[in-house]
């Protein structure tokens, strides 16, 4: 047999391997919405095996977080708030510790304190006058992170004011995606997706050996893309105002507020965050809306291997510094591949 017969039976040998790959998929709703899970394998049974197992700990980790859930831990610190500190387990403790930290590094544009905010705001169409200034200021006087106290020493949580609540609206789909990947990749499976309403989190490559390619959708229509990213290992959340919102003399409120203020943020229609951890993306996403396109785009620049795309009020289109996006002229969702994914409709 000689050398080059060798080099070919060997090319066709990895190519046949790599042509077995498949991308198997299940959607569901999940913590009330639409998850989507992705493996990739040669093996049709360890995928969806991986995929059940990645169910079942996005359902286990919803009973921790869960704020409606009058039996979970959540429920138990917030049924407490001014009265006694609450012992957790070590996973939402440490949970809270890092949305803490997030508060820290926004100065409050994120804060998992905003559950006890007195919803004002009604986004079905019932309101037609702006409340009062005096509304606006008692439905978040109780939000302020900084009355979230941790014991280190016994895992104990204590929301410091009666009233106050905690929740994980803005950080708890993109910790669920981190565990998902964790446990599917500790079963062997080498690619695959988590798309958790939007939250979405690849590893891998596609079955084709490409890598896969995620589509950031235009906020003025829905079946066009503004660009595509190239990714591997990375986490890619879209924050949009513009499915939610009402208006009131004329101007657009959308219901995504400043905890800070109690009013609707202004200025930008979506916020994209592209970085190895949903966790992280899901909550900078919530973070960028609030503070703003100047001070966002300030933020995520000062953090290594996080990027963000931005797009205002006027349409303009905004990136961090390191960020590469693959532009197409009239690139329709319906005109690409259906293993391409368009982000920036799910999560609001």
């Amino acid at each position: 047999m000689n050398k080059s017969f060798i080099i070919l039976l060997l090319l066709f040998t990895s190519l046949s391997s790599q042509a077995q790959n498949q991308a198997h998929k299940k959607v569901l709703k999940l913590m009330g919405s639409r998850f989507e899970i992705t493996a990739v394998s040669d093996d049709e049974a360890l995928a969806w095996e991986s995929i059940n197992a990645c169910i079942e700990e996005v359902t286990r980790i919803e009973k921790v977080i869960s704020s409606w859930d009058e039996n979970s831990q959540t429920s138990k610190i917030n049924r407490d708030a001014g009265i006694a500190p609450v012992v957790v387990d070590k996973e939402l403790f440490d949970l809270i510790a890092r949305a803490k930290k997030i508060s820290d590094l926004t100065n409050g544009a994120f804060d998992i304190s905003y559950a006890s905010v007195d919803k004002i705001w009604k986004f079905d169409g019932s309101v037609k006058d702006l409340p009062t200034a005096e509304e606006v200021a008692q439905s978040v006087s109780k939000i302020n992170y900084q009355n979230i106290i941790l014991n280190y020493d016994d895992h104990s949580v204590f929301l410091k004011e009666a009233g106050m609540k905690i929740g994980f609206g803005a950080i708890g789909k993109g910790y669920a995606a981190n565990r998902g990947r964790e446990i599917m990749r500790s079963m062997g499976i080498k690619s695959g997706i988590v798309n958790a309403s939007g939250d979405l989190l690849t590893w891998g490559k596609e079955a084709d050996g490409s890598d896969w390619t995620i589509g950031i959708a235009d906020p003025k229509n829905k079946t066009h893309v503004l660009g595509w990213l190239n990714v591997g290992e990375m986490a890619v959340v879209t924050s949009g105002n513009y499915e939610k919102f009402i208006d009131i003399n004329g101007k657009r409120y959308s219901h995504i507020i400043d905890p800070r203020t109690g009013y609707p943020v202004q200025g930008l229609k979506s916020v994209t965050i592209i970085c190895p951890n949903a966790e992280l993306s899901d909550a900078l996403a919530t973070s960028v809306f609030v503070l703003g396109k100047e001070k966002g785009l300030a933020l995520i620049n000062q953090l290594k291997g996080i990027e963000c795309f931005l797009v205002d009020d006027h349409d303009e289109l905004s990136y961090s510094n390191n960020l590469k996006l693959n532009y197409y002229k009239n690139n329709t969702v319906a005109e690409q591949d259906t293993t391409l994914y368009n982000v920036g409709h799910e999560k609001n």
